[in-house]
């Protein structure tokens, strides 16, 4: 290891000499520092920690993924084309260790940097949250500043598809001609049956089962959270809808119900229920009266939601930024692997399209959805795969595969909403972006670097 640790001083040693790196520390200060006092908040929690976390970490993720890639582009592909790499080469060191002291040299500097930045965020947290006022200051402890788990009811995902495709037969037998756009026709029905699941007419009552399982174990005596929201089928005058809410066993003494709340659609909305109302299985029995004269809709996504405590914040948020640092390290692993073939402005520019590729992912999620790059014939009489789709498809699957390999991760989001970043998650983090993506990548860039030919030798005249 003495060799590799020497290169990774070195590595060091060299990112001080960029530019780059101290216009980086000096906007991750800004972005720690200026950031939270150019941007107001609303006063209350949710808008305290949004400017707090939300902004701060994303444009410390964003600024040190920046910084990490050039350097990774810059100390390998430099060295080469200075000819600093030759004098070390000849040294008794294999290429594959002088190549792993880059990385951990690049991996230690921007996980010592996003230490520092972190542990920023959470003292100004800290001390910016006495500035709330004492309502908000107790919201943000109790629901915000905590990690909490969520149980969802059943989203009835095989009984949607079940029903959906016996209707889809019924109609193919009445309309045969449908089948020059069934795709969209199968769609249609679906959204119909699933309306059917998720919509409460006026004056009826919809009920919610959700099973909390074995962590009902842990969260006994302490109060929950139940996060709901619904769109309404028109307006009302004032904006808002009537709803009445009964969390608990039903025709027993352990029921808790709500006075009439006037909610507005399109928001999510949060309150409190009182702990220990499931059943002796653990199932949460919910139910609303719709006490309006508009049908109202609740998501089978994010319609109903219960939030119970899981754990403190401080080891929620390492978590978080332990997430933030594998995707730190896949970024430092691109720009090595890409230097390790190509010249400093070619890697750059390599590893920023892959960069961009991923960010614009939308077009390659349609493709994979519609299973077509052309769109779908209205004219034709069935649907039938160019070879331009035979061949297209499968590769941006694959790339939609990899790419939800990396993103599939939202710490930032969990952390300024108060949700848990379980160690699952840390670890399938770890497995899919730094081991699997990562290595696949190093190991493709130490491959390449071994059979580099770093110098050409010239005869005498």
């Amino acid at each position: 290891m003495k060799p590799i640790w020497a290169i990774a001083t070195l590595t060091w040693k060299a990112a001080f000499r960029y530019r780059l790196f101290w216009v980086i520390c000096l906007l991750l200060l800004a972005s720690v520092v200026g950031l939270p006092l150019i941007l107001k908040h609303d006063g209350t929690a949710r808008g305290f920690t949004q400017i707090l976390l939300t902004y701060t970490l994303s444009a410390i993720s964003g600024l040190l993924g920046l910084c990490t890639l050039w350097l990774g582009c810059g100390t390998l592909a430099r060295d080469i084309e200075e000819c600093q790499m030759q004098l070390v080469a000849v040294k008794p060191v294999p290429r594959w260790k002088i190549w792993l002291g880059k990385w951990l040299g690049l991996a230690t500097l921007a996980g010592a940097m996003l230490l520092l930045a972190g542990a920023s965020v959470y003292a100004l947290l800290l001390y910016r949250a006495n500035q709330l006022p004492a309502d908000q200051r107790e919201t943000l402890f109790k629901e915000v500043l905590v990690a909490r788990g969520s149980a969802r009811p059943p989203d009835f995902h095989e009984e949607i598809q079940a029903e959906t495709d016996r209707r889809l037969r019924e109609r193919l037998a009445q309309q045969p001609e449908l089948k020059a756009d069934l795709a969209e026709v199968r769609r249609q029905i679906e959204e119909q049956v699933k309306a059917e699941y998720q919509i409460v007419p006026p004056g009826y009552i919809k009920v919610w089962q959700v099973d909390l399982g074995l962590q009902r174990r842990f969260i006994a005596g302490r109060p929950m959270h139940l996060r709901i929201k619904f769109n309404a089928a028109a307006t009302s005058e004032s904006g808002t809808f009537t709803g009445l809410w009964q969390v608990g066993v039903p025709e027993t003494p352990k029921v808790w119900r709500s006075e009439p709340m006037s909610l507005a659609p399109d928001t999510y909305h949060e309150f409190e229920i009182p702990p220990d109302l499931w059943d002796a299985s653990g199932i949460l029995t919910i139910a609303f009266l719709n006490a309006n004269d508009t049908t109202l809709l609740f998501a089978l996504e994010d319609g109903i939601e219960v939030l119970y405590w899981q754990g403190g914040f401080l080891l929620n948020y390492l978590r978080g930024l332990g997430i933030i640092y594998c995707w730190i390290l896949l970024l430092a692993t691109l720009g090595l692997s890409t230097a390790s073939f190509l010249s400093f402005p070619v890697a750059a520019f390599v590893s920023l399209a892959a960069l961009t590729l991923v960010f614009g992912s939308g077009t390659i999620r349609t493709v994979v959805t519609e299973g077509t790059l052309l769109g779908w014939d209205p004219e034709a009489e069935a649907f039938s795969q160019t070879w331009i789709d035979k061949i297209g498809v499968p590769v941006f699957k694959g790339i939609w595969w990899v790419i939800q390999l990396a993103k599939g991760f939202s710490p930032i989001d969990a952390l300024s909403t108060g949700r848990s970043v379980p160690w699952t998650e840390l670890a399938r983090a770890v497995a899919q972006i730094v081991i699997l993506l990562g290595g696949a990548l190093a190991t493709g860039g130490i491959w390449a670097f071994h059979r580099r030919e770093l110098a050409t030798a010239t005869p005498l005249q």
